[in-house]
């Protein structure tokens, strides 16, 4: 009897040692995979994907460390830089990729699962803002659990009712003062909001809207996904069958051609256009730029700006004033990539301008405001008019199974929290072609009309379709048209060329907005202007961004219009707004907010040394206010720094005075000295929001803080494959990353974000490049100490959280401190000792130590006087070259000239 237990016991304890075993199996596996696709989810899956031979990599890491120098151990080393793959390149120019069936969307997983496991193995601590959400939004999930009378995994019980037939083109005039004025009601940037008349039950099992109402934000999207899914469960939501109107069978082949004579044999009749801008950001002077190149007095100009983008509205409102022919939408709408309100919009433009009895327009065309003409408004004119009849679509031509899979047309979306959101699998209606392509088009009158205010089945049931899909407008109007009466106008082309380069314009880079991979194009740059003089009849191309090339821009605009005179002012220069002050100093950062005031700093301590003179106060300067805008400058297409306008009181005089500092980041990147036989490397920078598309940092100028996650780029020229070491050194000497990188022989650019634990430890950072252990290169960057917490000067409890580095000053798990003697970086206990006493300072004090770390990177090259001053050797700011009051004629808009344009 004894035995029994015995045994019992024996096989307990076996038991334990087996899940022992088993636990610690699985968290090798996970750090296995950690260390391996830790850069993953910012690309498609690896299976998804092809190898770029050819241009970009983000580099490949080697599992193990590099062979010790001479001998010496490398004991505790390791590189955890993921092997990467990339896309072929494909340049089709039609809005659909042509390559799209690489981009497997059939296991997109939920955007949290990823960052789940890395968050659990890099375990980076929180902010506090960041650990405030996250218990907050803990805190709202378990309340409603609650509610619902159920755990986090079981299915939610959710009401449900029959649905009324609605029409997505419904009157959105009074959007933004009284939403529940017109027929189908959004509320922000939802899809149509469901109405019923019977309460229902409605089980949600299906996987992906499960994951959709575990990520929405708020509880009101989590109840439209629960309406939708459950109406579309219950067979009321999606058509079945749809009424075909069309003659033809199959598509219509219409072709189309173009004379460059054509203008010289300008009809009696000519068309008049309505031009449609929906644009959005910050980019008003491109904007002006391009609607002074499309103006002409007989044409119609309506503009939509998007909802966020309120300094944009204000700057449109502005020049909109100065012209009859042009007007800014009364309602507004926050469109996103993909999104079923994009769709939306145009169909409430067409209606306005259906509406509007006193522009006789002809033809309806969308624009954004990184178009440009290719050709002038003349030739334009001259080609339309010859078609009238016409509607230029571009279609995806190809199988037409496959763009219905890739397109995600047999799967249902909404759109709410600014966010696409999939809910599972639909079918297509029986009955009609479906098709798409290109969501850039232009549509003759007598169609707009009829997707307008037609009451068929065909249009009723499309609009309700495509509600609920994801990039609406790229397929809504080609299956209207071709399903319609007006089948046979429709030419398959939509008279643009688009800037398709596969390998960096299709790396999922909506999935922050979008349950789906998606592709974007790319910006024009100098060396495609060939592609623009073709036979073809093409009146505009896309994209173009003057932050990234404006050259191409101004052979454009030269091209067409010819040169400006001879000492034009501000022809290579470049402003764009990044902040002014009616948008509210919550519109900034912490960080973009404490390095704004610091640069207000530096430009009066300019003055006060430039200008002042013993026993003179007048241009000496006291600091007022926050900042009063902020522009980014560029001047040959290379970025000058920040333009910040400021006040600050002249102390001659006791009066307050706007000023404008211009403030030039000092070149960081060197060379070894003396350098080594290592000839690859170009360039290294250190930022965030690598746009790898354009292979540059969004964020101008690397403003970096204590909570942000440095990513570390390289540029490379040709040469053989090698390894090289990187390696990151905090202000104290303590070596926080590094990695090997492997470099192909056809590599240009590599990035790499390395999970540094949070907060950075504020000063100038070292990074060092090595090839075989020899230095090749170095490059430094800033992490500033931060002088204001939610828009308030900092406290002191905060500034010690945020200024002292990461806990036991480990950036990783792994430490790297064996490397110190090695790589000769001493580590010193004083300077640690030092930055322990600038951790908790405030005020005065913390201002002068973030002066001092600025200044070292940044240099204040100059300041001007927006108004009247005290000091009398300052240059009034519309004197200068580089200030944003500068005369700047390319953007400028000015009356109609005699021929009726403004260029």
């Amino acid at each position: 009897m004894v035995a029994a237990p015995c045994a019992r016991r024996l096989a307990r304890r076996s038991r334990s040692a087996l899940v022992a075993a088993l636990t610690v199996l699985l968290l090798q596996t996970l750090l296995v995979w950690n260390f391996t696709s830790l850069d993953a989810g910012e690309e498609q899956r690896g299976g998804r994907e092809k190898r770029d031979r050819g241009g970009e990599q983000r580099g490949q890491a080697q599992r193990r460390g590099p062979a010790a120098p001479h001998g010496k151990a490398m004991d505790g080393y390791f590189s955890h830089r993921p092997k990467e793959k990339m896309r072929t390149d494909s340049n089709n120019e039609n809005s659909v990729p042509k390559d799209f069936e690489t981009i497997d969307n059939s296991n997109f997983a939920p955007r949290t699962q990823r960052q789940k496991h890395q968050s659990e193995l890099v375990k980076k601590p929180l902010s506090k803002q960041k650990e405030h959400l996250r218990k907050k939004l803990e805190e709202e999930k378990m309340k409603e659990n609650l509610l619902l009378g159920k755990n986090s995994n079981e299915a939610v019980q959710v009401s449900d009712h029959p649905g009324k037939n609605i029409s997505v083109s419904s009157n959105l005039k009074d959007i933004d003062r009284s939403p529940k004025q017109h027929l189908l009601k959004k509320v922000e940037n939802s899809s149509p909001e469901l109405k019923y008349d019977q309460p229902a039950r409605c089980e949600v099992t299906g996987k992906e809207a499960v994951s959709a109402m575990s990520r929405a934000k708020s509880k009101q999207c989590r109840q439209e996904i629960a309406d939708v899914y459950c109406q579309h469960k219950l067979g009321k939501l999606m058509p079945e069958q749809v009424t075909r109107f069309c003659a033809l069978e199959g598509k219509a082949n219409n072709n189309v051609q173009w004379d460059e004579d054509s203008v010289e044999y300008m009809p009696a009749n000519p068309v008049r256009i309505a031009f449609v801008l929906v644009v959005h950001g910050r980019a008003s002077r491109q904007l002006q730029r391009m609607f002074k190149a499309i103006y002409h007095k007989d044409h119609f100009y309506y503009i939509h700006v998007d909802k966020r983008s309120n300094y944009l509205h204000r700057q449109v409102l502005q020049f909109a004033s100065q012209y009859p022919n042009v007007r800014v939408t009364p309602w507004r709408m926050a469109t996103i990539w993909g999104g079923a309100s994009l769709l939306t919009t145009y169909l409430q433009t067409m209606k306005d301008l259906m509406e509007m009895s006193d522009w006789p327009w002809d033809f309806f065309i969308n624009l954004s405001a990184a178009d440009y003409p290719i050709r002038t408004n003349d030739q334009l004119v001259a080609f339309l008019s010859r078609y009238r009849d016409m509607n230029f679509l571009k279609s995806h031509g190809r199988d037409n199974a496959r763009f219905i899979r890739k397109q995600g047309l047999d799967r249902l979306f909404l759109e709410c929290d600014t966010h696409m959101w999939r809910l599972g699998d639909r079918k297509i209606p029986e009955g009609i072609t479906v098709d798409g392509g290109s969501d850039w088009f232009l549509l003759n009158r007598k169609f707009v009309e009829y997707v307008t205010f037609s009451n068929d089945d065909l249009v009723t049931k499309m609009k309700r379709f495509y509600s609920y899909t994801l990039l609406p407008a790229e397929s809504f109007f080609h299956t209207v048209l071709e399903n319609s009466p007006f089948c046979d106008s429709m030419v398959d082309n939509n008279l643009r060329i688009t800037n398709w380069n596969r390998k960096l314009g299709c790396k999922c880079q909506y999935k922050h907005i979008v349950d789906w991979c998606g592709c974007s194009p790319n910006d024009f740059k100098p060396a495609d202007f060939h592609r623009f003089q073709t036979a073809r009849p093409t009146f505009f191309a896309r994209k173009f961004e003057a932050v990234v090339n404006q050259e191409i821009i101004g052979q454009l605009d030269y091209y067409l219009y010819g040169n400006y005179p001879s000492g034009t002012p501000g022809l290579r220069s470049y402003w764009e707004n990044v902040y002014e002050e009616p948008d509210g100093v919550s519109a900034l950062s912490d960080v973009a907010l404490t390095m704004f005031h610091s640069f207000s700093r530096l430009g009066l301590r300019r003055a006060e040394t430039s200008f002042h003179a013993a026993g003179d106060n007048s241009c000496r300067y006291y600091p007022m206010g926050h900042p009063v805008s902020i522009h980014l400058y560029f001047l040959a297409d290379r970025f000058q720094g920040f333009l910040i306008r400021h006040h600050a009181t002249n102390l001659a005089v006791s009066k307050l005075e706007t000023l404008e500092t211009w403030v030039m980041p000092k070149k960081v990147f060197k060379i070894a000295s003396p350098p080594s036989d290592f000839g690859r490397l170009q360039f290294s920078e250190i930022g965030t929001e690598w746009d790898a598309k354009e292979r540059l940092f969004r964020n101008f100028g690397g403003l970096l803080g204590p909570t942000d996650e440095p990513v570390g780029m390289q540029k490379w020229g040709k040469g053989p494959n090698v390894t090289v070491t990187v390696i990151w050194v905090d202000p104290i000497n303590v070596i926080a990353a590094t990695y090997d990188i492997l470099i192909e022989s056809s590599a240009e650019f590599t990035h790499y974000k390395p999970p540094l634990n949070l907060p950075l430890r504020p000063g100038v950072w070292t990074i060092k490049i090595l090839h075989h252990w020899v230095q090749v290169a170095e490059t430094k960057f800033l992490v500033t100490p931060l002088t204001f917490s939610n828009q308030q000067p900092i406290k002191q409890e905060e500034a010690i959280k945020l200024h002292s580095g990461p806990p036991k000053n480990a950036y990783m798990e792994q430490s790297f401190q064996g490397l110190n003697p090695v790589l000769n970086i001493p580590v010193s206990a004083a300077r640690l000792d030092q930055a322990k006493r600038s951790a908790g300072l405030v005020g005065a004090r913390l201002e002068a130590w973030v002066d001092s770390l600025v200044s070292s990177v940044w240099s204040a090259v100059d300041i001007c006087s927006v108004g009247p001053t005290a000091c009398p050797v300052l240059q009034g700011c519309a004197q200068t070259a580089w200030s944003s009051l500068s005369p700047d004629p390319k953007s400028e808009l000015g009356p109609v000239k005699p021929d009726g344009r403004l260029r």
